[in-house]
């Protein structure tokens, strides 16, 4: 559980070995002082109870201490939740949306990713909104967690430590694939997210390290699945989200709305290619006109296509 990857972590671990200690604490006294007293005072043969009426240093006790032992934990993670809402200036803005079910991330050079990079030790502003429902982002490794609600503006921050992967969660039931809603924070060296930010290459570094030569690849193509966002519309195994399923796709006939107008198309390497760069153009019947264009390479458009005939 402890040993965070950001500069919140150790705060919230801070709160809550705190607050766990007390609890513990408190556990052991109580305890103890029940079974001293069942065996002190236990009934013997012939004793008369006594009455005791009221002990006021007692009383003061037993009410003061609990009281300052409470206003402490309250002052502690008060202090830290304060820590939690104040941004440095200088922290780097970037834009989360939410929506059933998946992440964007809106750089303020206008890039966008499915997943968040960050450099370590930069602070980043996350200002959070939904398109849809309410959700919850939350990083377990960072001890962020916010709610991202529908028509309203939300915001945390984090400031990354370590190096490495690290999830993100949707903490409300937003719908029937809540528990897909997922996605990463990729946390990398401060020269390679400024050579990527304000570089040539729009893809993220991790993607761009992948490799990218030779013929259309489906290894490939299921990786752009899974990073650029398709993952969260569209499935492999004939099941339907809020896009059709791309199970048995190629070379059917696909009704569509264009216009207005109902036709029918073949779903060959040309209909697949004009469903990414003009989504609105043709709607599959049956389903609704909200898919955003995706940001895609050619290279990621054939490897993609390469992924969508092999799942037949």
């Amino acid at each position: 559980m402890f040993g965070g990857a950001s500069s919140v972590s150790d705060k919230v671990d801070a709160v809550f070995l705190y607050i766990s200690a007390l609890t513990i604490a408190f556990l052991v006294f109580i305890t103890f002082l029940m079974v001293y007293f069942v065996v002190r005072y236990r009934r013997s043969a012939g004793a008369k109870g006594v009455d005791i009426h009221g002990h006021t240093v007692l009383e003061l006790l037993w009410t003061g201490i609990p009281l300052l032992l409470f206003l402490s934990m309250f002052y502690y993670g008060w202090t830290n939740y304060r820590y939690l809402r104040e941004v440095p200036r200088d922290a780097m803005a970037i834009k989360v949306t939410a929506r059933q079910w998946a992440w964007s991330f809106t750089y303020p050079n206008g890039r966008q990713t499915t997943e968040l990079y960050a450099a370590i030790g930069r602070p980043i502003r996350l200002d959070l909104k939904s398109l849809d429902v309410l959700h919850g982002f939350y990083v377990p490794s960072f001890r962020i967690k916010s709610d991202v609600v529908p028509g309203r503006q939300n915001y945390t921050w984090f400031q990354a430590t370590r190096l490495g992967d690290f999830d993100i969660e949707c903490t409300v039931m937003c719908g029937v694939n809540h528990s897909a809603m997922l996605s990463k924070v990729h946390v990398i060296p401060e020269a390679d997210f400024s050579a990527w930010y304000f570089g040539d290459s729009a893809d993220p570094p991790l993607l761009a390290q992948a490799g990218s030569d030779g013929p259309p690849d489906p290894a490939r193509g299921e990786r752009a699945f899974k990073l650029k966002g398709c993952v969260s519309c569209h499935t492999t195994d004939g099941s339907k989200l809020v896009g059709p399923t791309w199970k048995g796709l190629w070379g059917s006939q696909v009704a569509v709305l264009t216009d207005g107008k109902e036709a029918t198309v073949t779903a060959d390497e040309d209909y697949i290619k004009r469903s990414i760069s003009h989504p609105p153009k043709e709607v599959v019947k049956g389903f609704a006109p909200q898919m955003p264009k995706a940001d895609l390479k050619e290279r990621d458009v054939a490897d993609l296509v390469a992924f969508i005939k092999s799942l037949q």
